[in-house]
Formats: structure tokens, C-alpha cells, sequence
């Protein structure tokens, strides 16, 4: 758990092995110091009832991490070798010691990505974007999919909601229908959003179908799209009868203007004759 160093005859101190490096993981203080070794060292503790002396190594440096936010500012672009792959992300190297984790949800802003070992090897070289660091705890948050414009803002800006848009079903589940509008973006049809007959109409539905629907909203941080075929439906038959409404009422305006130049005429005629 550690190391004893001599102070002075008869006086020794202890260095835990978490006080011997700010980076280095040491399992035992034997891969770091040799007895007979002289070392220095920073005074953290003194226990005079214990006579206990606690002593720290790394606390001769600067810590790095108090470092690293001016040396990688958020935003900063870096680039790494992949350390080490687990199924919730992987680690990049950014200096001795210290590395980076990219969290299995910022490697791709449309593939949906279960284990990153089928994407990454260690020993990849790759580059990402600063995201966040936490120097307390000693994280260091990174992203790749970040060094790309987001497909879902932009399908935001292009598509507003109430706009038609066309796409295949992906997948039919309990509560809906889901529908690719774009490659990786997908947009979710609730069941009372089908049709107007509700639940039942989801049978009416196949994979690779193509639909047209009218988007309801929009959230591109969530990475949600409700969309709505019903409204289609609704929306054809507003038309349609608006349609209808406009013409009635353009046809009998052109009526009610000609009908008293007639009656005028009429009436200049009788007087004539």
C-alpha cells in the first residue's frame, strides 16, 4: 500500500501508493521506487498521538489535469491513439497517462453503434473534438461525430413542422410505425397518427413501405421526429374542400356582379321602348 522513506534517524514517513503518481494507476509502489532510493517528497500530514507521517509524491509537480483545460479548451480538436475498447466507449490517448473516453453515443449522429469493437481496433488513430473535462473526478469527455454538423439540425432547418415528407417503414412496433426519412434519421408515426382507425391500421403497414407523412415536431438534440400520415389525410380534405369553398365563392361573386348589369339592361330597355 506503500512506501516508507527515512526522514531522519529513526523518523520515517509513508507514501500511500495513491500519492505517487497523478496519472499512473500504481498497483504496487515496487514499479515506481527501490529501497535505498532517494526521493522528494511533500509533507501532507503529521499525526503527533500516532506518530504517523504522511508524504506525497506527485504533489512535487504540477497536477496535469489542472493543466489540461488551457493545453485542450472545449472545442479544441485533438488527435490519439485508441487505448483501450469497452462496450461503452473508447479511450484515446492524449498525453502520458491521461486519456480520453469517447462515449459509444458520440462516435455517430446515425449509426446506431452496439459495441465499438466493430468499428475501432487499438492502435486506430483517430481524431475527435474536445467535449468536456472534469478535473475533480479526472475525466476527460471527447467526441467524433461533434467534428461533423449534426444531420438532425439540419434536417431541422430544411424541414419545418407541417412539412410533407417521404420515406420508407424500418420497423412496425407496439405503439407505431417508424419510417426513414434520410439516411440513418428516422421520424415515428404513433398509432393514432396511422389513420383514423387508430391501432388497427398498423397492420396495413409493411417494412420497406413507402409513406408520406406530415412532420408534427422536431427535436434535434433528442434525435426525435413525430410524424403524422393521418394529418396527410386530414390536411387533402381541407383542401379539397377549400378548394371547393373558393371556387363557390368566386363563381358566385362573378354572378351576383353580372346579375345587376343584366337587370339594368333590362330596365333601359323597357324604358326605350
Amino acid at each position: 500500500y506503500g512506501a516508507f522513506i527515512e526522514l531522519s534517524p529513526g523518523v520515517e514517513g509513508l507514501i500511500h501508493v495513491s500519492e505517487m503518481s497523478w496519472t499512473k494507476r500504481v498497483k504496487h509502489p515496487a514499479k515506481v521506487v527501490d529501497i535505498g532510493d532517494d526521493i522528494n517528497a511533500i509533507v501532507l500530514d503529521i499525526d503527533q498521538d500516532s506518530k504517523r507521517i504522511s508524504l506525497g509524491m506527485k504533489q512535487v509537480e504540477p497536477n496535469p489535469w489542472s493543466l489540461l483545460e488551457q493545453k485542450y479548451p472545449v472545442g479544441a480538436v485533438i488527435r490519439g491513439q485508441v487505448r483501450n475498447i469497452t462496450d461503452f466507449g473508447i479511450f484515446v490517448g492524449i498525453e502520458d497517462g491521461i486519456d480520453g473516453l469517447v462515449h459509444v453515443s458520440d462516435i455517430s449522429w446515425t449509426q446506431k453503434i452496439k459495441d465499438p469493437k466493430e468499428v475501432f481496433n487499438k492502435g486506430d488513430e483517430v481524431e475527435a473534438i474536445v467535449l468536456k473535462i472534469d478535473q475533480q473526478n479526472e475525466k476527460f469527455s471527447l467526441g467524433i461525430k461533434q467534428l461533423e454538423a449534426s444531420p438532425w439540425e439540419s434536417f431541422e432547418r430544411e424541414h419545418r413542422v407541417g412539412t410533407k415528407v417521404k420515406g420508407k417503414v424500418t420497423s412496425i412496433v407496439d405503439f407505431g410505425v417508424f419510417v426513414e426519412l434520410e439516411p440513418g434519421i428516422e421520424g415515428l408515426v404513433f398509432n393514432n397518427d396511422l389513420s383514423a382507425d387508430g391501432e388497427a391500421s398498423r397492420d396495413g403497414f409493411k417494412v420497406d413501405d413507402e409513406v408520406e407523412a406530415l412532420v408534427v415536431s422536431i427535436d434535434a438534440a433528442e434525435q426525435k421526429i413525430a410524424l403524422s400520415i393521418r394529418a396527410i389525410e386530414d390536411r387533402e380534405a381541407r383542401e379539397i374542400i377549400e378548394r371547393n369553398a373558393a371556387q363557390a365563392r368566386s363563381q358566385t361573386a362573378t354572378l351576383g356582379d353580372r346579375m345587376p348589369r343584366e337587370l339594368l339592361e333590362q330596365i333601359r330597355n323597357q324604358e326605350e321602348d
